[in-house]
């Protein structure tokens, strides 16, 4: 068996004092009720336990204090500016609390309201974007634009760019490790929902440092643009993305697994009922993902889901069957498209 103790990268642990010392360390649980007639053995990583509820919270933490090593940032002076989605601002918002950093943070119409109301607990500004870039017709553009629009005359400002941050995807190397640590060895296959592609991005470079035996699998959803989907509406923020992330460039993929939205919040909801965990629509997405890859399954393999968020931000979307009859068209269900990278 490998030698867990001679594995590179930096030691587990928190990355600093207050809400930084919560981030890291995360439970690894077994899944024995949703997948109870499957021979592989799965795991959960369980990155709603991070201090902002997420896996963000690495990537945020990981980002601005290399900012503020490198002298990018300085704190109580630089105004961060970012786009997100929701949760890397929530995240962003409270690191940016511990080093009295000023934040904006670039949203869209997509973003809950729950989300939006945390980043301004924390003392952040949020922008909404309700016009899509009219090129494309997406979101996404329209909220970068905005981005470089506000960096333009805000002084002294930073902006993180988590889809190309190449900290965000360093953040994740102890996410892959405190995996192989906590199971011992490591699993045969770990699957991780992809937006700016930082958790496969590094813990796809983390298991190639150490020429490990695990493959990485993609989960992306339909209609996302970074595996070359034709693009089309998509309203469970997280999962996907409107650009291809250059983060995703040379990441160790060995398939992509492609979700609709109506997969996904069932999976959500089976997670909930079968294993008693509240997890946001990627997670159930990497949930989906994994029960239409029969082949794997039906192995003994040993199987790690990264479960990205908690489900408590979207009690009024995707657990609430009002809204779904409302913007989920839940009667053209297909299966998960899965394809090699």
């Amino acid at each position: 068996m490998m030698n867990l103790g001679e594995l590179p990268g930096p030691a587990i642990g928190p990355l600093g004092d207050g809400a930084l010392g919560a981030i890291g360390n995360t439970p690894l649980v077994r899944l024995r009720n949703y997948f109870r007639h499957a021979r592989a053995s799965v795991h959960a990583k369980l990155e709603l336990f991070n201090a902002t509820g997420g896996s963000k919270s690495r990537a945020a933490a990981s980002m601005l204090q290399a900012a503020i090593q490198e002298g990018d940032v300085t704190p109580g002076e630089t105004t961060i500016i970012e786009s997100t989605s929701g949760n890397t601002g929530v995240a962003l918002a409270s690191v940016c609390k511990y080093y009295q950093l000023p934040l904006v943070c670039v949203v869209d119409a997509h973003t809950t309201i729950q989300h939006r109301k945390l980043i301004k607990a924390f003392g952040g500004r949020v922008e909404v974007i309700s016009t899509p870039d009219p090129a494309t017709g997406e979101l996404l553009p329209a909220r970068l634009r905005r981005v470089q629009e506000l960096l333009a005359v805000t002084r002294p400002s930073f902006c993180p760019d988590q889809y190309s941050n190449v900290h965000n995807a360093r953040a994740h190397h102890a996410t892959c490790r405190e995996i192989f640590e906590q199971l011992g060895r490591p699993p045969d296959y770990i699957f991780c929902a992809t937006s700016t592609c930082g958790t496969i991005r590094g813990c796809g470079d983390y298991v190639r440092e150490l020429n490990a035996p695990t493959s990485m699998i993609a989960v992306d959803a339909v209609g996302s643009r970074i595996f070359g989907q034709r693009p089309q509406r998509r309203r469970i923020p997280g999962l996907g993305s409107a650009i291809r992330p250059p983060l995703v460039d040379g990441a160790s993929v060995a398939r992509v697994v492609h979700v609709g939205e109506p997969q996904a919040i069932r999976g959500s909801r089976r997670l909930l009922e079968s294993e008693a965990i509240l997890a946001g629509g990627s997670s159930g997405a990497v949930m989906a993902a994994l029960a239409s890859c029969h082949d794997i399954l039906r192995s003994q393999a040993s199987v790690v889901v990264v479960l990205a968020d908690s489900g408590e931000r979207y009690l009024d979307t995707i657990f609430n069957d009002t809204w779904v009859d409302e913007h989920i068209e839940v009667e053209e269900l297909a299966a998960p498209h899965i394809a090699r990278a």
